[in-house]
């Protein structure tokens, strides 16, 4: 019997080790621009400077149209840690500041991948950020470096 009871234990744990590796591999997500867009390389600095919106233009002159998730959307908490090194809050605070002076915009605000998608894929000088999963041949992928 305890046996038995070691080979299942044995064997769930597999099975979980197995769908935790699946989710981790469908949890990647990468930052798209419009097909319009003709950098394919992005340095961490200039994505930070595009996100806070001080960066508003690309290098061949078109308008950049920043597309974001909202603040909760657990897309837009990894792409602020773990690109932009702040903090949701912190990426807000930084657009609140530049609305309420009149000096500047904020991004786009979207309420799913589709629609983001949508604009991006639409969008002239759009740049945004999807799941893996989500990215089809209507948007660009960024390198980031």
């Amino acid at each position: 019997m305890l046996k038995i009871r070691a080979y299942f234990c044995f064997a769930l744990a597999i099975c979980l080790l197995g769908i935790k590796t699946e989710v981790k591999a469908n949890d990647h997500y990468e930052i798209v621009t419009n097909t319009g867009v003709n950098e394919k390389v992005l340095s961490v600095n200039s994505l930070r400077s595009i996100f806070s919106m001080h960066l508003k233009t690309w290098s061949d002159g078109t308008k950049i149209r920043v597309f974001v998730f909202s603040d909760d959307d657990q897309l837009h908490q990894n792409f602020s840690k773990e690109k932009l090194n702040v903090f949701p809050y912190q990426l807000r605070s930084t657009w609140d500041r530049l609305v309420y002076s009149g000096t500047g915009q904020a991004p786009i605000k979207v309420n799913s991948a589709e629609e983001m998608l949508a604009k991006v894929a639409s969008t002239p000088g759009a740049i945004g950020y999807l799941w893996r999963a989500n990215i089809n041949e209507n948007v660009n992928v960024l390198e980031i470096k």
